[in-house]
């Protein structure tokens, strides 16, 4: 990666680090991966000469969003399986199509999915999918930062068509990857174990993951409570939650991304909280499907880290977490009855510092402060839908539309410049993309 000084000057800063951390007339200092100066206007430190100049007059500077779980290659299966059950758009829709995907459908749909994240302001998404060298190659061209887990499953279902990779043939090609790509790109990748669900992986395995996972200092994502059918099926065999009994395997133990943990009792949110487990939270898709609404303010209130997901744009159907902000607070506000749960900083915590800690980044990402790393989104404020500008936070999360989003900066490298993505060729991307989709689907 070419190392350059970069300066935005003239934004309204938010560093994220408290409410009303919100530098007017702002200036940002960057060099190479790093953020080395945030202040106001006229404050830069003597000797810093920027290559490059950003003006982010009438914008917004503030860090990248953080999408805590999506299934990226997914994406060419948007609009396919609408409006049905969860089992039904599983078994009869998605299962089928996806016997048929081939390495080159993960990495061109991986790249359409970054190339959406981007023009919406992520710089940073989990992913848990197939073929995760594939994935791996996407994020790199791209330019994101990713952590990726290729999903594992050791005991399909029944109604599960084809035959799915071995559970042992998916760790050894993890193990594989780890040392491949875990810490590539700079560090922008980083690789995670993906055990699908305990209900796909039962105890046994799961406890081999665990071991895994710690002895290759690996963190672990998984589906965790998603559905009353999941819940229901995991207490009638166990005679426990999955958050109990996850947590009497000592998943919680190792660093963990959980998403969804919509069907939790008393005592799982206690759990998720006392361990301060990083949870996705995917409103929309969880609305979509009628998965439920996650507690996500009891969460909140025990402790637990929360960021927000989009899931996969199967069952989204967009990769927006400006849509996902807004719908996280709103949901929360009328499932609660109180309007004042989940306020907008909150949710716009979510999306950005909390995301970042979900996925175990905190101390890197999520902020724009000295000794992060530099990612950092300008939002275009000069729109109708901005004005008046009474509270630029609420704005942010209640008016803002991705198409709002002008510039990306990803580790130091600028990857949208005036809503133009500069690392991949977007014509190029959407027609590969469609013809994977069609063969897939015809």
């Amino acid at each position: 990666m070419l190392s350059q000084k970069l300066l935005i000057k003239n934004a309204t800063v938010l560093t994220m680090e408290s409410s009303d951390s919100i530098i007017e007339n702002g200036e940002i200092a960057i060099e190479g991966q790093y953020i080395v100066h945030v202040g106001i206007k006229g404050t830069l430190p003597a000797g810093f000469l920027p290559e490059k100049v950003i003006d982010g007059t009438d914008m917004a500077a503030l860090p990248g969003f953080v999408n805590c779980h999506t299934h990226a290659a997914m994406v060419l299966l948007r609009g396919y399986a609408d409006d049905l059950p969860l089992k039904k758009w599983l078994e009869e829709k998605i299962w089928p199509v996806e016997i048929g995907l081939q390495r080159e459908d993960i990495y061109w749909g991986t790249l359409l999915c970054c190339l959406e994240m981007i023009r919406s302001g992520t710089t940073t998404f989990a992913d848990m999918y197939f073929q995760l060298g594939q994935a791996a190659r996407a994020a790199e061209k791209a330019g994101l930062r990713a952590r990726l887990s290729w999903g594992m499953i050791e005991k399909p279902p029944a109604t599960f068509l084809g035959k799915p990779p071995s559970p042992d043939y998916i760790l050894e090609h993890t193990r594989h990857s780890a040392k491949k790509w875990h810490g590539a790109a700079d560090g922008r990748i980083t690789v995670m174990l993906g055990p699908h669900s305990l209900y796909l992986c039962p105890p046994g395995f799961m406890r081999k993951i665990i071991e895994i996972a710690g002895c290759l200092e690996l963190g672990i994502q998984i589906h965790l409570s998603e559905t009353i059918d999941e819940t229901e099926a995991v207490r009638s065999q166990y005679g426990k939650t999955a958050v109990q009994l996850l947590n009497e395997l000592g998943l919680f133990e190792i660093p963990v991304l959980a998403a969804h943990c919509v069907h939790l009792d008393q005592r799982d949110i206690e759990i998720l909280g006392s361990k301060k487990a990083g949870i996705a939270h995917n409103p929309q898709s969880n609305m979509k499907l009628a998965s439920g609404i996650a507690p996500v303010a009891d969460l909140l209130q025990a402790g637990a880290v929360v960021g927000l997901g989009t899931d996969g744009a199967a069952s989204n159907n967009n990769l927006d977490l400006i849509e996902e902000m807004r719908s996280a607070a709103l949901l929360q506000k009328v499932v609660t009855m109180d309007p004042t749960v989940v306020p907008a900083f909150q949710a716009l915590s979510m999306a950005t510092v909390n995301g970042a800690r979900a996925l175990g980044l905190g101390s890197e990402v999520g902020l724009l402060k000295p000794g992060y790393k530099a990612d950092v989104i300008l939002v275009d404020l000069h729109k109708p839908h901005l004005y008046p500008r009474h509270d630029l936070v609420a704005n942010l999360v209640y008016a803002a539309q991705s198409a709002d989003v002008d510039t990306v900066i990803i580790d130091g490298q600028v990857v949208m410049a005036g809503r133009r993505v500069l690392t991949v060729d977007e014509e190029e991307v959407m027609e590969k993309a469609r013809r994977c989709a069609a063969r897939l689907t015809g």
